[in-house]
């Protein structure tokens, strides 16, 4: 059968981006199907847009700290209208650069503005027309989880789809949910003089990281002056005279807008997914290791897929993806895969947690290597050694997890990524590794150390113990 493309790539964001880009450099005749706007939640919604919110922020917190390094600013004040102005800006230089439709369009790669919808074997509708494909990658993201909450009146919110719409931030702000979005909005929006209350379910920030690390990173958020209530469920709202009160039981906080930060979940109703019989479950499109779905045309790639909802890996099993389409068999998803939540300092990790590293293999098949920040040289020169490094290792002293709170933490964490695709042990793999000094990077070769010699105590200790016995 001859098909008016190769492939047809559903969802213009990180995923569709990336596969446009490899589909023109593999010579596969391709065309890129995109609803709204080429670039997707990451660079309208999401990681652009808040990482320069979060710039501005820091720049405000040096400020306001500078009398500390011996620099006094007078005149020091923030206009949240210019900080807004500035995000946007930063947005449309990337959507008028590297994430422009000419620039695709340059490549080879069709482009079709409207929805997409499957209508029966390797055919779909997109923009008012009927296409035929080899293959489909759908990659159509995710979008914020809505709240019920009874009174909670729906002007009075925010999502991160539309906080970055306002001109200017709001004089307070209260966070419903404590995950990555929600935990750096806060800090964020506190440094930049906005009253902010963020409220939690769990009894911990970020309750997908190490406990430890959360608890230093919320201790910091609340010396900075975010205040934290966790470990409660909002059950109502009011909206009068401009502000909204929410109330947990007998608690209540009043904010003049309200974000909702509680999670995300996939983009893939009205793609006719039945039509064709593609499975799927709570968190999205089912897929194998290989990103394919059940019906062997279509595969599926980023958030919309469920496995992680990160940019960093739509692109990459986008990638796993194409590989597997015109080189059937020869690659499959990556593994381990690192995050970071971008607060100050950054809490980045990969693999295993000392919980679930112990539940998997058992207590005594797990050591924990911990090594604080404030032994680094680097941070006490920058005035900031708030923050830990934890290295979990098996029995053979391979590297199984690592989790870092410190500044460049999602810069650190690619060592340990590395480390525990290439199964290194973390003696003496890294204590033959030379970090350059002084950095951040050089606490993890003194980790290393202070692991090798905790191995050598051990044994002489156990001697120690056993002559004693003997003797007494």
């Amino acid at each position: 059968m001859k098909y008016d493309y190769d492939l047809a790539i559903i969802g213009g964001g990180s995923a569709g981006i990336l596969a446009s880009e490899l589909s023109a450099r593999m010579g596969v005749k391709a065309v890129l199907i995109e609803a709204e706007r080429i670039g997707g939640d990451c660079l309208w919604t999401g990681c652009i847009p808040s990482k320069a919110i979060l710039a501005s922020a820091r720049v405000a917190s040096t400020v306001r700290g500078a009398a500390a390094f011996g620099v006094t600013v007078d005149g020091f004040s923030i206009d949240t209208a210019a900080v807004w102005a500035r995000m946007k800006a930063v947005r449309e230089s990337i959507a008028t650069t590297d994430d422009a439709p000419e620039r695709f369009i340059g490549m080879g790669v069709d482009i079709l503005q409207g929805r997409a919808r499957f209508l029966g074997p390797n055919r779909i509708e997109a923009a008012g027309r009927t296409i035929t494909a080899k293959y489909a990658l759908v990659c159509t993201g995710s979008r914020p989880a809505p709240l019920d909450v009874p009174g909670l009146d729906a002007s009075a919110c925010l999502t991160s789809e539309d906080i970055f719409e306002l001109d200017r931030a709001p004089a307070s702000l209260a966070i419903i949910g404590a995950g990555p979005i929600g935990v750096e909005m806060a800090q964020a929006m506190n440094r930049l003089g906005v009253e902010t209350t963020l409220l939690e379910f769990d009894p911990r920030i970020l309750p997908r990281e190490e406990p430890a690390l959360t608890a230093l990173l919320a201790g910091r958020l609340a010396e900075e002056g975010v205040g934290i209530h966790l470990g409660l469920a909002v059950d109502r709202a009011e909206t009068a005279d401009g502000l909204t009160t929410l109330f947990a039981g007998d608690a209540s906080w009043q904010a003049e807008r309200v974000l909702v930060a509680i999670g995300r979940r996939p983009s893939i109703e009205d793609l006719g997914l039945d039509a064709v019989s593609v499975k799927t479950n709570r968190r999205g499109i089912v897929v194998d290791n290989k990103l394919r779905t059940n019906v062997p045309w279509i595969y599926a790639a980023g958030d919309c897929a469920g496995r992680y909802l990160f940019t960093h890996t739509a692109a990459a099993e986008a990638a796993v993806a194409l590989r597997n389409m015109f080189y059937p068999g020869s690659s499959s998803a990556y593994a381990p895969v690192p995050w970071t939540t971008f607060t100050d300092p950054e809490l980045a990790r990969v693999g295993l947690t000392r919980a679930q590293a112990r539940k998997r293999l058992g207590a005594r098949n797990v050591r924990v290597h911990e090594w604080d920040l404030s032994h680094s040289d680097r941070a006490r020169a920058d005035g900031d050694d708030l923050g830990r490094i934890i290295v979990i290792t098996d029995s053979k002293d391979r590297i199984i997890g690592a989790h870092v709170l410190a500044p460049h933490a999602g810069d650190l964490i690619a060592q340990f990524t590395l480390a525990i695709q290439k199964k290194m042990r973390l003696t003496p793999d890294f204590t033959n590794f030379i970090q350059v000094y002084p950095t951040y990077s050089t606490s993890v070769q003194q980790l290393a150390a202070e692991a090798i010699y905790g191995k050598l105590k051990e044994p002489f200790y156990r001697l120690a113990r056993r002559l004693g016995s003997l003797l007494g």
